[in-house]
């Protein structure tokens, strides 16, 4: 019944593009730790305020283990702004300052046996700040962020090509641009690895916050987030609830793909209605005269949207499925058509793990038999599940 899904293959890169800074803006200030002292130190520890107690802090690590930290007299204790990397902008504060929630980075040495950790310095970022950083990183990657599939890397110039729909835009970096890289089963901001444009193939899903130019043919890139995922669709023909496992012939290879399923997976149902007006909008005859909302999978620099209303039903395609109520394994079935964005971590294994599973789209796959406009769901989860905006 589908010959070919040409479009799912320009995934989705738009869908919940809000960047929790929340586990990194610690981490990254502690680049913080430029003194000689911080250097020195037996032991630290980055992690998440559980609970104080007097003066012993628990922390929840990024590791996610707790440890218990006894803040000794005199210890320093340090608030930075979030993104701050510079000790000689913090503010000394006082143990009763701290709060659960609030991020601290602490040095010291381990307590006897090697359980826990006596504090000699502690610097924190509150919780509140990091909020206010979060919404302002999230309305910036509205304004100025875009998305798209890597079509050449060109290390020399230090630039990327990059498919956005059927608009091509050219992703210039210099020496300042952060690089973030996901790999494995997620896709959460938080679980990014510092990257490089080494990394960066084509092929690859990339999105990038920055200045587009006035014509908007190119953007100066700021940060770019980047990562390599499979993109299956097709009819499921079995599924082990048991083992969290399904398998579908994929309709762009014709090759059976066993996919994993995990707590970190995102399991969607598009509802009739909405799925008949996507595939009439493939087919270009326009499922709604609404205008569409701002969205993910947007040109940058307000370029070209393709469909019978004259904007991508990717675009609101993208927006709906970060909407929508999550499912699991029990609710699909044999048969059911699904479009799936999938990481492979290990190219030698064959089995691949779900970041990303829509069913209900049957008809949108039956309306695009030979490939057509950028029918695309998202496989990142930043953090939140907002829909994010294009550049303007």
């Amino acid at each position: 019944m589908f010959k070919n899904s040409g479009f799912f293959r320009a995934v989705v890169l738009g869908t919940g593009l809000i960047v929790s800074i929340a586990a990194l803006s610690v981490g990254e200030a502690i680049a913080l730790a430029q003194s000689p002292a911080a250097a020195s130190a037996a032991v630290r520890q980055i992690g998440t305020v559980k609970t104080i107690a007097g003066n012993s802090v628990t922390l929840t690590t990024d590791a996610g283990q707790e440890v218990v930290v006894s803040v000794a007299d005199g210890a320093r204790i340090l608030q930075l702004a979030p993104g701050s990397t510079d000790l000689k902008t913090a503010q000394t504060i006082t143990l009763g300052d701290i709060a659960a929630g609030d991020r601290v980075l602490v040095s010291g040495k381990a307590g006897d046996g090697g359980a826990g950790l006596t504090a000699s310095r502690v610097i924190l970022m509150k919780s509140s700040d990091i909020a206010q950083k979060h919404e302002a990183e999230q309305g910036d990657w509205q304004k100025r962020g875009t998305g798209g599939i890597v079509s050449a890397v060109d290390a020399g110039a230090g630039s990327v090509a990059l498919s956005v729909g059927a608009k091509k835009l050219t992703v210039k970096t210099s020496s300042a641009t952060k690089f973030r890289r996901y790999a494995g089963d997620s896709v959460k901001f938080e679980d990014a690895k510092p990257g490089t444009l080494a990394q960066i193939q084509v092929g690859d899903q990339l999105r990038v916050r920055g200045a587009t130019s006035d014509d908007g043919s190119s953007i100066q890139a700021e940060e770019v987030v980047s990562g390599s995922f499979r993109n299956l669709a097709g009819l499921i023909a079995t599924i082990d609830a048991a083992g969290g496992t399904l398998t579908l012939k994929d309709l762009a290879t014709k090759k059976t793909v066993t996919v994993k399923i995990t707590d970190n997976s995102s399991l969607k149902a598009l509802p009739p209605q909405a799925a008949a007006r996507f595939a009439a909008r493939a087919k270009g005859g326009g499922g709604d005269s609404q205008a569409p909302a701002q969205g993910a999978g947007q040109a940058a620099g307000g370029g070209e949207r393709t469909g019978g209303t004259g904007h991508s039903a990717g675009t609101d395609l993208s927006q709906l499925v970060s909407r929508l109520p999550s499912q699991g394994v029990a609710d699909l079935k044999v048969g059911d058509a699904v479009m799936i964005v999938a990481s492979q971590p290990d190219s030698a294994v064959s089995q691949v793990t779900c970041v990303t599973l829509l069913s209900g789209v049957e008809p949108i796959l039956a309306a695009t038999p030979s490939g057509g406009p950028a029918l695309t769901l998202s496989p990142w989860s930043l953090g939140g599940g907002a829909a994010e905006g294009g550049t303007q």
